[in-house]
């Protein structure tokens, strides 16, 4: 590393840094003062290796409040290393996947149909697509099994209108499963290394950050399991709405009771079990009026009228 001292412009142009930001940074009191000699003002390789590590936390998220917070626990000699350490664990990516590139032909052959900019443009905004830099035909895929999805959404019959507002929709309330799941961890875990007025050593740095290690996957196994245990709770009961299974209050009360043979009501038993044979008659004879209406549509070629006048 250079030893010999910088003047305001050489820094700027070692460090990267413009000259405008240098003197900023000596405003806020994140930068010491330089050396004065003679009408020079003198920087030294600490001022550089100072603006590298400022340079380094902004890339990470961090304001400059916040940094001159952690500067200062650093001139007080406490750790750095274990910080940083413990915000690049938490940086890393929280999913195994891993980015692809695909080609805007690719792109309009895995949806079918002429190539629709609207779409492509709404999935850049979106983040499901990515520019790809230097390469104007085509892009980066964060997510290659969120895509996939929306693939067999579309050749399901979803328009691609839809599937972006839902996605919309969604990350909403994923959203808000995640701020719950960090305010919970937060409030039960990390508490006692998040103390403002006393910034975390290297130590508890370092265990934080093999803490987060431990818990990364448990917020996605948690939901895996929730939303398994919903959708088929869910799907159930959506499937008997649409097949007639569920009635509504008024329709419950015009139900009647119908005897059948001992020996049909065994045989259904033992097909579906004696606690759902009820709901079986009940869907089988839906099944059929409905049959028998689709059939009378079908030979009369409109309103079926009276089932009983028809057979």
């Amino acid at each position: 590393m250079r030893q010999t001292p910088y003047r305001i412009e050489d820094l700027a142009h070692a460090s990267g840094a413009t000259v405008r930001t240098i003197r900023a940074y000596q405003d806020r009191g994140l930068l010491p003062r330089p050396e004065r000699r003679g009408r020079a003002n003198l920087y030294s390789d600490a001022h550089l290796a100072r603006l590298r590590q400022i340079a380094e936390l902004l890339d990470r998220g961090y304001t400059l409040a916040s940094i001159k917070e952690l500067l200062e626990a650093w001139d007080a000699g406490r750790g750095l290393g274990g910080v940083l350490g413990l915000v690049a664990e938490v940086d890393r990516p929280w999913t195994d996947e891993q980015p692809v590139r695909i080609s805007r032909a690719e792109l309009d052959e895995r949806f079918g149909g002429p190539p629709d900019d609207a779409a492509v443009a709404e999935a850049v905004e979106l983040g499901v697509l990515e520019p790809d830099p230097g390469n104007e035909g085509s892009f980066l895929v964060p997510s290659p099994q969120e895509l996939a999805v929306a693939v067999e959404l579309h050749a399901a019959g979803v328009p691609l209108s839809a599937i972006s507002g839902h996605l919309r929709e969604l990350r909403v309330q994923v959203e808000h499963i995640a701020a719950r799941f960090l305010q919970f961890t937060t409030e039960h875990v990390f508490a006692r290394y998040l103390d403002a007025a006393h910034p975390p050593t290297d130590t508890d740095a370092a265990e934080a950050a093999s803490l987060v290690r431990r818990l990364r996957p448990l917020a996605q196994q948690t939901v895996d399991a929730e939303l398994a245990r919903a959708m088929r709770l869910l799907a159930v009961r959506q499937l008997r709405r649409q097949l007639g299974g569920e009635r509504s209050a008024p329709e419950e009360k015009m139900s009647r009771s119908v005897a059948l043979p001992e020996e049909t009501m065994r045989a259904v038993e033992g097909l579906v079990g004696a606690e759902r044979a009820a709901e079986f008659v009940a869907l089988a004879a839906e099944r059929e009026v409905r049959a028998r209406r689709l059939d009378a549509l079908t030979s009369r070629g409109g309103p079926p009228g009276d089932l009983d006048e028809q057979r």
